[in-house]
């Protein structure tokens, strides 16, 4: 973008140029430190000052603790341009920039008489009034084209307004067809006499286009058949800035490639085809990863997964994950599993993902002992980045015993679920919201009973002040069992509370239902039933290290959510979070604070916030 400055007789640019820096590494002389570094900004506004802070090369090192009077000299002449386009990007162009190094103008020094020494360095802008926008035009617009705000008659003229403004119009083209839209002109004239900037700038749509053929390359053990599936771009259809660049992130989803770039062809094929070319690079095909969490009561909890990313070339993810939980636990044996998936990307439409899954646990706890077998068929499909939807058919199998004897549950189910996550960051949010909903009918065979399970999961997050800084997360869990009676549901499908993902302080799966069966004592198992709610306060007390104060409730019931035949416990406690490249690292310790499931204090140690 050119700015044409224009000036009156009484006016006169009072910015002293910005100077490139040189080299001046002739008789380097002994750095000495810094003493003192002013930034002033005339009429006081924070807002200025910050972006004048924010731009200025000189404070950044200082901030580093690099002083050296060469480095400082360079910066400083780094300066006049920096600051200055940072107030050109808040609509101030009358800008006079006064950088003095001990004294003396940084422009003014000459490169063969650096100083040996810097002791003091002040930086002195006077920003003028804001400039406003006059004329504020781009044109023509494709239909239904919303500029920004900012860019309209009489709004401050932020220098980036103009460019916004072009690029939303150059992709409101694109996006109905015309992927080769460019930018014929641009009139950007600055009028200082009457503060005021004009912006003037036309376009040519250019011819509208369809997608023409899409060529693959790059690829080693992927099929370019399945690579042009997956990415499902529409050939023959009209070309789309959006349907180009889902099906970049249908690529990328898969985990298969480690780069993905679309790029349109310089020329048209006629009539008005547009050619797209995907380069690709594959990722390692194998991965693993690990996972371990400490609890003083609950014992070690151990986790492993093994993945093939491309299985047999068309993108078939083959999966293994094991888990044993519960080890050295003082109220229960060791639980583990066992869990097998296929999942093959783009099968009945380019966001659905189809798989099977066999699993097999081993739950051995304080009044019972079972042993399960799950084998399922699903499918997932993504309707945007952050919205997902699943349907599956599966076929439990329990078997087990308690103090009444042994049991067991045969079902199948049709679970359909719904994850909408808007979280900044999954393993360590500040911001956004994460929810997970699902239904789960099932019909039993011979004793099982026949019903609905539902559950739902709810995030809330907000950062107060600086981002990140402060952050207030909230959760909300309920689940609940229709249609079966308590002793004819499986297992599994039943609530407990207590523990680390529920209620800390309280110790694992503690809250329940007392039950007896036949002529047997009395034993415990889970409800029909189920409430959560955690708050935590979460605080950075410095880049690495966070502090986290959090209280938890929970409730069981048997038939309802409140009433005679549910309970309730809470507990409280203080965290610790020191973060790392791949999640903060969490200590939490916590204690009973309702309820009667639980006494004395509680240490949970895992990788990630707690929800």
């Amino acid at each position: 973008m050119r700015v044409i400055h224009v000036f009156s007789d009484r006016h006169v640019l009072r910015v002293r140029g910005a100077v490139a820096a040189v080299l001046l590494g002739l008789g380097a002389a002994s750095a000495n430190a810094l003493d003192r570094l002013d930034i002033v900004v005339a009429g006081g506004s924070g807002d200025l000052t910050q972006a004048v802070q924010d731009a200025s090369q000189v404070r950044s090192l200082q901030a580093q603790g690099q002083t050296a009077p060469q480095d400082l000299l360079a910066a400083a002449r780094a300066d006049y341009a920096r600051i200055l386009a940072a107030m050109y990007a808040k609509g101030h162009y009358s800008v006079v920039i006064r950088i003095r190094i001990d004294g003396r103008e940084a422009a003014a020094i000459p490169a063969l008489e650096a100083p040996t020494a810097i002791s003091a360095i002040r930086i002195d802008v006077d920003p003028g009034d804001p400039f406003r926008f006059g004329v504020a035009r781009v044109a023509p617009l494709a239909r239904e084209t919303e500029l920004p705000e900012g860019f309209r008659s009489g709004a401050v003229a932020a220098s980036g307004a103009v460019a916004s403004a072009v690029d939303v119009a150059i992709k409101a083209w694109r996006e109905t067809g015309h992927a080769k839209a460019f930018v014929t002109r641009q009139d950007v004239v600055a009028d200082h006499a009457a503060r005021r900037l004009n912006a003037d700038v036309g376009l040519s749509p250019g011819p509208k286009l369809r997608f023409g053929r899409l060529e693959i390359t790059g690829e080693e053990r992927m099929r370019e058949r399945r690579i042009a599936k997956i990415a499902g771009l529409p050939e023959g259809e009209t070309f789309s800035e959006t349907e180009l660049r889902r099906a970049e992130t249908r690529l990328r989803r898969t985990g298969i490639f480690s780069s993905v770039a679309l790029t349109e062809d310089e020329q048209v094929t006629a009539p008005d085809l547009l050619g797209i070319t995907a380069t690709v690079v594959e990722q390692k095909p194998r991965r693993y990863s690990f996972g371990a969490e400490i609890a003083s009561l609950d014992g070690v909890s151990l986790s492993a997964s093994w993945l093939h990313r491309n299985l047999l070339g068309g993108g078939e993810r083959l999966g293994i994950a094991a888990d044993a939980t519960n080890i050295g636990s003082g109220e229960s044996g060791i639980d583990y599993g066992l869990t097998v998936t296929l999942d093959r990307p783009a099968t009945l439409t380019p966001d659905t993902t189809a798989g099977l899954m066999l699993g097999y646990s081993h739950e051995d706890e304080i009044d019972y002992a079972l042993d399960s077998v799950t084998f399922g068929l699903k499918f997932s499909h993504t309707f945007s980045e952050t919205l997902t939807a699943r349907v599956g058919l599966t076929y439990d199998y329990l078997d087990g015993r308690d103090p009444g004897g042994s049991f067991t549950f045969r079902n199948l189910s049709l679970p359909i679920g719904v994850n909408w996550d808007k979280r900044d960051v999954a393993n360590s949010p500040t911001k956004g919201f994460y929810l997970d909903a699902e239904a789960k009918p099932f019909a039993g065979f011979g004793t099982t009973g026949s019903g609905l399970r539902a559950t739902m999961d709810g995030r809330v997050y907000r950062s107060l002040g600086e981002p990140g800084r402060f952050v207030i997360a909230a959760r909300a869990q309920a689940g609940a069992v229709f249609g079966s009676t308590l002793l004819e549901t499986p297992r599994n499908d039943l609530f407990f509370s207590g523990g680390g993902g529920t209620v800390r302080g309280q110790p694992y799966r503690s809250l329940g239902i007392a039950v007896t069966r036949g002529f047997g004592p009395q034993f415990l198992i889970g409800g029909k039933y189920f409430l959560a709610g955690s708050l935590e306060a979460r605080a950075k007390v410095s880049d690495k290290i966070g502090v986290v104060g959090f209280v938890d409730w929970g409730s069981i019931g048997l038939d309802g959510f409140t009433g005679g035949f549910s309970s309730s416990h809470a507990g409280a406690g203080l965290g610790l979070r020191y973060e790392t490249g791949l999640g903060p690292i969490r200590l939490d310790v916590a204690s009973p604070i309702s309820g009667t499931t639980g006494d004395g204090v509680q240490i949970y140690v895992g990788l990630g916030q707690s929800f």
